[in-house]
């Protein structure tokens, strides 16, 4: 299979400096993956003096397949992998993990904060902070890490962009980092030196220390939106001074609550390339999209590329109003099988336990949350799975089932971190699961439509069953 064409300015990028820190914004539907491609092939040609070892890495394993599809000859010298799966290698290469030294187990490592949080407050005695839910001490954790925050004055010290990020106030930030301490210490006398969160800053300082070659010249970072601050870092550091890092992202689509510039991460760029032609989407759902991405939980998202919006034009999205959840299951199993027969299509939640009245039902179904280790996009097969787990993908037809007030955003994610916040993250998750669809989608829902969706009525065609 060749490499896609370029399309648009990417021949441009395919020829950036093959030295430094490089950086391309894009929108969603701009090509980002295919840019990724073209300069890995360029990067790793053996034919010029630039040439060196690559790697394409990005963060979902569904991605991973996807990529590892459009491989041709052009980019056998290219090395495509997520980015735990470029750490573990890394750190066992140096002696520094074994078998089962990463905790990847999410209920111990609940238990494990649960533990921490009751040794602190047994020790602090009456404190506001206590009385959040586990939910809110493990995101923060969380967060702590994937930041590579050692230091107490340095938690204490960090501002947040629009003061969004870290949830703690200032007078808690102590008690909040002993929690995390005895987290971590308790994860270590378990025999867990890791978690997921802190792979990154594991990586980081043992490539301070390594003066051994580094095993690629260059590195693509594809998705680099959902890259944490620590892993962005720990590959700006696994590059020689004559190799490049090149970091490719929609800022629009960042998920994962890190909530700061890619700018603060580690990276020395002096020349930003922005995309902002629309290749994937009609423009009415182009439309929808960058409606979605002025909506107020949008504000101060920095770095952020507004799209210009493409020729290609479609239906409008469509809203599905059901008198029940029961009815509206039957409806998004229906679409599904009939649009398989003629089209790619996806349904896609915010969460996968709501999938698990659908699915049974769907006769030739893929999960995109689970490693795909061959990536054949065909008629007849029906895809579903998470907001996430869709990140670089794309389908001719989308759907977006239980999107009302009550499930979207999660009611849980607004008990523990308050509304602004939790519109946020659904907000930007919303934004992922519409801008999929080629040339249709459909948006159903029982009850009241989520506040998430802009409330302009020409974006869409509505039905009422």
């Amino acid at each position: 299979m060749s490499l896609p064409q370029p399309i648009g300015r990417q021949k441009e990028v395919l020829y950036l400096p093959a030295q430094g820190h490089l950086a391309i914004l894009g929108t969603a539907g701009s090509g980002k993956t295919t840019l990724a491609l073209l300069r890995a092939a360029y990067l790793a040609n053996p034919m010029t003096e630039h040439y060196g070892k690559t790697l394409l890495v990005t963060f979902n394993n569904t991605l991973v397949s996807y990529l590892k599809r459009l491989k041709d000859p052009l980019l056998d010298k290219v090395v495509i992998e997520n980015y735990h799966k470029f750490a573990r290698g890394y750190l066992a290469s140096r002696g520094k993990l074994s078998g089962n030294s990463i905790l990847s187990d999410p209920h111990r490592r609940e238990k494990l904060i649960n533990e921490a949080v009751a040794t602190i407050s047994q020790k602090s005695g009456i404190n506001s902070i206590f009385i959040n839910p586990l939910q809110v001490f493990s995101e923060e954790i969380r967060w702590i890490a994937q930041h590579g925050i050692t230091r107490l004055e340095a938690y204490q010290d960090f501002q947040t962009i629009g003061g969004v990020g870290t949830r703690i106030e200032y007078k808690d930030r102590e008690s909040m980092f002993k929690i995390y301490q005895t987290y971590c210490r308790l994860r270590q006398q378990s025999g867990m030196q890791y978690d997921w969160d802190n792979l990154a800053s594991a990586v980081c300082a043992e490539l301070d220390t390594d003066g051994s070659p580094r095993r690629y010249r260059h590195i693509i970072i594809d998705e680099g939106q959902d890259f944490s601050p620590q892993m962005i870092r720990s590959l700006a550091k696994a590059i020689p001074r004559n190799g490049s890092l090149t970091f490719l992202g929609d800022v629009a689509q960042q998920i994962y609550g890190h909530r700061m510039s890619w700018r603060d991460a580690g990276l020395n760029i002096e020349k930003i390339w922005e995309f902002k032609e629309n290749y994937r989407n009609t423009k009415q759902i182009a439309q929808l999209g960058l409606a979605i991405s002025q909506m107020p939980y949008f504000r101060e998202v920095p770095d952020i590329v507004e799209p210009v919006s493409p020729i290609a034009d479609g239906p409008k999205p469509t809203l599905v109003k059901h008198s029940s959840i029961e009815q509206e299951i039957e409806f998004v199993v229906q679409q599904a099988l009939q649009i398989a027969r003629t089209q790619s299509v996806a349904i896609l939640v915010r969460d996968s336990r709501y999938l698990n009245r659908i699915t049974p039902r769907l006769n030739r179904r893929v999960n995109l949350d689970e490693e795909i280790k061959a990536w054949k996009p065909q008629q007849g097969i029906q895809y579903y799975g998470t907001y996430h787990s869709a990140k670089g993908l794309e389908f001719d037809t989308v759907i977006l089932p239980f999107c009302d007030n009550e499930r979207l955003p999660d009611p849980e994610a607004v008990r523990a971190f308050g509304e602004p916040d939790a519109m946020a993250q659904a907000g930007r998750l919303l934004y992922v699961g519409v801008t999929r669809a080629k040339t249709r989608l459909i948006v159903t829902y029982s009850g009241e439509i989520t506040r998430l969706l802009p409330s302009d009525t020409s974006l869409y065609e509505r039905v009422r069953l």
